[in-house]
């Protein structure tokens, strides 16, 4: 048994939609949910809401509009809504920041109803529950976030808790695993979730292929256009084309490599490492981790660069952590690499206040002091930057 408990990533914003969701669901499930007996074709059965709240059931015999989007918040016991909130608790909150109330809220109900759809579609048999739009949300928390890790617990013989990607857990474990090749549960929409989570992969790629929403380097559909990159390098070297010349080879070059000795290959591999810890810290938005990780890196290889904006959140971090002089040199270093950045006046006010009130660098101060007053428009930084200059130059 496999069990997720909590992810690695954690909102920046409250997620007060999905919160919302959660206590409507429960407020309309001890409205509705009276289990009692019925006869249907001569067999006594369990019926779980009362009489007034099941014409609100999806019935895919003959569905009513409304159906597609009533279904999914009603729920035909205890540990079924428990499930699905827990589930929704889980993956929605962060769907929930990145998409922004409206947004969720859409994109939740637009989950409903085409989980419904793929319900009747599929089956004749009376639905209803949160399953499909959770599985929308869930779907669509694979392709943002796949590479944040979900820590499950697991019990065979032994229980313990492990770390899992969760593009693999998602991918192989919910949606695999559990709706295609163990269908063994009566009365459960299989494919009611399997169209959810088509829905929820395919409208998250949708959005960021069309640049609706912001991606990040660490999402399903910037991962898919590094592979595509590197499929494309491939097949042009293949053919014989050289990328450094611009020119296709005639014949085969043979490059003898240059022996490196065990130290160069040791440093080496420890910056790939440190690379690669710093990208997956900040996937995880552990940036006082990262940050340390970036120290680590720079003092091993004082060349090395981050992506522009690994190397702009580094620098907040350790200004943010009093670490004064690392802050001022990853400023520093973002000023020489990205000097076209949209907003470097702000990098540079924060070199001048860095250099002019903890550094004791004062001709350095004013001259970033200067630098970003030429270029300020917001009134309260341009203010702080000319009084920050006007006591220097006293």
């Amino acid at each position: 048994m496999i069990l997720p408990i909590r992810t690695s990533i954690r909102p920046i914003r409250t997620p007060y939609t999905n919160y919302a969701l959660i206590a409507v669901n429960a407020v309309i499930f001890f409205i509705t949910y009276s289990p009692h007996y019925s006869i249907v074709a001569g067999t006594r059965v369990v019926e779980p809401l009362r009489t007034w709240a099941e014409q609100f059931m999806l019935t895919p015999v003959r569905p009513y509009l409304w159906q597609f989007v009533s279904y999914a918040f009603l729920h035909g016991g205890y540990m079924h809504i428990i499930g699905n909130m827990f589930f929704l608790y889980l993956f929605g909150n962060n769907v929930n920041d990145k998409l922004g109330a409206i947004g969720y809220l859409c994109f939740y109900l637009a989950g409903a109803v085409f989980s419904g759809i793929g319900h009747t579609l599929m089956s004749t048999t009376p639905c209803l529950g949160a399953s499909g739009a959770v599985a929308a949300v869930t779907g669509a928390y694979l392709v943002l976030f796949p590479q944040t890790l979900i820590t499950v617990i697991y019990w065979f013989i032994f229980i313990g808790t492990m770390e899992v990607p969760a593009l693999y857990f998602i991918a192989f474990k919910l949606i695999i695993i559990d709706n295609v090749i163990a269908r063994y549960t009566p009365n459960v929409a299989y494919d009611a979730h399997l169209a959810g989570y088509a829905f929820g992969i395919a409208a998250m790629l949708g959005l960021l292929a069309t640049g609706l929403i912001a991606g990040s380097p660490f999402d399903l559909w910037a991962m898919v256009k590094r592979w595509n990159q590197r499929r494309r390098y491939r097949d042009v070297v293949s053919s014989g084309y050289d990328p450094f010349t611009g020119q296709t080879r005639t014949k085969r070059i043979t490059v003898k490599e240059v022996e490196k000795t065990p130290l160069q290959q040791q440093t080496e591999e420890k910056t790939r490492q440190l690379r690669n810890e710093i990208g997956s810290r900040i996937a995880q938005r552990n940036l006082p981790a990262a940050a340390e990780l970036y120290l680590e890196l720079i003092e091993l290889d004082s060349k090395q660069i981050l992506p522009r904006q690994y190397l702009l959140d580094i620098a907040n971090q350790l200004a943010g952590d009093n670490k004064h002089a690392e802050s001022a040199r990853a400023y520093e270093q973002f000023l020489t690499q990205y000097g076209n950045y949209e907003h470097i006046e702000q990098v540079e006010l924060m070199l001048g206040i860095l250099y002019s009130r903890y550094l004791n660098q004062p001709e350095s101060a004013i001259r970033h002091l200067q630098a970003a007053a030429k270029k300020l428009s917001d009134p309260g930084q341009l203010k702080m930057c000319t009084d920050e200059l006007a006591k220097l130059q006293k």
